[in-house]
């Protein structure tokens, strides 16, 4: 219930499709002459999308998350695993051609890949299903082994988790496979903005793992005033950001996670 619910208010809450039917909202009230309420209802759905692809407000709410985790400056002497969270290929793509096309996130798989070329004896853990209600698409535990092994990563060291729909799902499923033992030393890759959800969720599922953050969305030195990117990359930050921080929100109020941000 908790992820469809999730699915359902994200789709409602997210900037651009809340801005649309705010104009949708404003077309009714046109008709019916209500002119005080289109007023408003334009103005906010002008406001959202202003802010959000004009603005710098996307970059600057994803600073705190970026930058909660620093990848560490070097590697463990030693890497008994890697796992990365699912996300990254474009699902409903691959599902029909059949290929390992990435998205947005697909650093993450890549990251991967180099971490898994740098220590051969460590095993690759990817963790993620489609995660979608309506749309059909390929699971990346299903997609990635397409990829990796392309990359050099032998078909052997691949663990696969093609069940989970969420970050939640991802720790709790992940910590039963994997079954880590005590001393060993397994890195998380997936996106900067992503890490302080994800580790709070690990740790809450009593798996230790150390953060290696990929994916960065911002330079960090992005300040208050005109968007320093593209209009698109812009709504895109705030859309990811304002999802991330509801997503911590929801997660520290229903006690999966410890802290409202996870912190190293």
């Amino acid at each position: 219930m908790f992820f469809y619910l999730s699915k359902i208010f994200w789709f409602f809450a997210q900037p651009l499709n809340f801005s649309i039917l705010l104009m949708g909202l404003t077309f009714i009230a046109l008709i019916f002459a209500w002119r005080r309420t289109a007023m408003l209802t334009a103005a906010c759905a002008f406001l959202i999308l202003g802010l959000g692809a004009w603005t710098s407000l996307g970059a600057i709410l994803m600073h705190p998350l970026e930058d909660r985790f620093q990848r560490p400056a070097s590697l463990p002497e030693r890497v008994d695993g890697i796992v990365v969270l699912g996300g990254g290929f474009e699902a409903g793509i691959n599902l029909v051609r059949g290929g390992y096309e990435l998205n947005s996130s697909g650093d993450r798989f890549v990251e991967a890949a180099i971490l898994g070329a740098r220590h051969p004896e460590a095993k690759v853990v990817v963790t993620g299903g489609a995660g979608t209600i309506i749309l059909e698409g390929e699971a990346d535990g299903t997609t990635a082994p397409k990829l990796l092994t392309r990359l050099g990563i032998g078909p052997e060291r691949l663990i696969l988790e093609s069940q989970s729909r969420n970050t939640y799902e991802n720790a709790v499923f992940t910590k039963e496979i994997v079954n880590a033992k005590p001393g060993e030393t397994w890195l998380l890759v997936t996106s900067a903005f992503h890490m302080p959800r994800s580790v709070g969720l690990f740790r809450k599922a009593g798996f230790d793992v150390v953060p290696w953050p990929s994916d960065y969305r911002t330079s960090g030195r992005e300040t208050i005033g005109i968007a320093q990117d593209n209009p698109q990359d812009s709504l895109q930050n705030t859309s990811m950001a304002l999802r991330e921080w509801m997503g911590l929100f929801v997660y520290w109020m229903t006690g999966r996670i410890d802290q409202l941000l996870p912190s190293p």
